[in-house]
């Protein structure tokens, strides 16, 4: 099988999560996002796409419904020996099979909590479900269990993470290398990819952000490529993703020469990072790193070019998204701990003039402090 992780540490994942079952009163857990099935078993695909489920019991036993394309994936990638398949056909109603499967493991009657937040169980689907289990069991959302327990990660996850960063820098090193008037962005998009993928990497939960021109204000992927002119600038936002943990960074470079208000606005992003990633420390919350943020924006007069976040935690993550929770917003309560991973981005979008400015890494929370993943400096490069 091919495992991340050792049975001592899906040991412990195991009984982290059968104590906070009893801590929220539940008698089972339906979990339906590929991240939470990924860290109890090591279960490995893209079929959360279509429904399928991991039922836990009381004491911890997994048993899986999926279709027949995952099965092997079920076989080869996880710890998972109990395996239920739905048919697909035109009358396939897998909410059903996921009830009958239940009530043969002693659930019914049950409280089960939820994962209704997750990418493969629609809103279609979350109705189906809700309508097959009505009178057979109490269902309850427990959306966030499983993410709770992801947030911090282990020694063992912490390895992983750290080849992410490297694997982040390499990617900073080749997009360096391949940047100029008159290159492509695609050229630059692919060195990117060659150097994570040839580092034993993996595909990213998003695609890689990459804009010039006008277009590196844009913080979404957008698709059409472009040649970078004499004078321009370029903003690129990757992560570099091992074993499906990310460490992602953010840059914005110019190519000729930088403007004066390049220059001033480089000034701002980076003492917002400074300032930003001196509060990521055990004690602080998302809140209090978010109020960094923007204190420095506003003191730099950027209250209107500044987002209303400025990064969130990151960790084993899937299509379509590597954003973890939580995230970094005013007064968010959620507490700064040991062994979280957050990516902090300060971005500036300065519509009136057309530039762009951010600059962001991720770090890995210390008893102490912090530790950067990044191990490349934050200068305003001009190619």
């Amino acid at each position: 099988m091919a495992l991340h992780f050792t049975p001592q540490e899906f040991a412990r994942r195991r009984q982290a999560l059968v104590s906070a079952m009893q801590e929220a009163n539940l008698d089972g857990m339906l979990i339906f996002k590929q991240e939470s099935m990924f860290y109890l078993t090591g279960y490995d695909t893209f079929g959360y796409c279509f429904f399928q489920c991991l039922v836990v019991d009381a004491q911890g036993t997994y048993a899986i419904l999926t279709r027949s394309a995952d099965k092997r994936q079920v076989e080869l990638t996880s710890i998972v020996s109990d395996l239920t398949i739905w048919k697909d056909a035109a009358d396939a109603e897998p909410a059903r099979d996921l009830l009958a499967l239940v009530k043969d493991r002693g659930l019914a009657g049950k409280r089960l909590g939820v994962e209704y937040q997750a990418y493969g169980l629609t809103a279609a689907l979350g109705k189906r479900l809700d309508a097959a289990f009505e009178g057979q069991a109490a269902l309850e959302d427990a959306s966030g269990l499983v993410d709770r327990l992801r947030v911090v990660k282990s020694e063992d996850e912490l390895v992983y993470v750290r080849k992410a960063g490297e694997l982040a820098d390499l990617a900073l090193d080749a997009a360096a290398a391949e940047t100029r008037a008159g290159a492509d962005e695609g050229v630059i998009l692919g060195a990117m990819h060659n150097a994570i993928f040839s580092g034993g990497g993996d595909y990213p939960g998003n695609e890689f952000i990459i804009g010039s021109g006008d277009h590196a204000l844009l913080c979404r992927y957008q698709s059409g490529r472009r040649i970078l002119q004499a004078r321009d600038q370029l903003t690129l936002e990757w992560a570099g993703a091992y074993r499906h943990y990310h460490a992602a960074m953010m840059r914005t470079w110019c190519i000729g020469e930088s403007s004066a208000r390049h220059r001033q606005l480089h000034e701002a992003s980076v003492a917002a990072l400074e300032a930003t990633c001196a509060s990521l420390v055990p004690g602080k919350t998302y809140g209090q790193a978010f109020a960094e943020h923007a204190r420095v924006m506003d003191d730099f007069g950027l209250s209107e070019h500044r987002l209303n976040a400025s990064g969130y935690s990151l960790g084993t993550t899937f299509t379509p998204t590597w954003m973890d929770w939580p995230m970094m917003y005013q007064d968010n309560p959620v507490e700064i701990l040991p062994g979280m991973v957050i990516f902090a981005h300060m971005i500036i979008m300065d519509s009136a003039s057309g530039t762009a400015m951010c600059y962001g890494h991720s770090v890995e929370v210390t008893a102490h402090g912090n530790a950067p993943l990044s191990h490349r400096p934050t200068d305003l490069l001009v190619f």
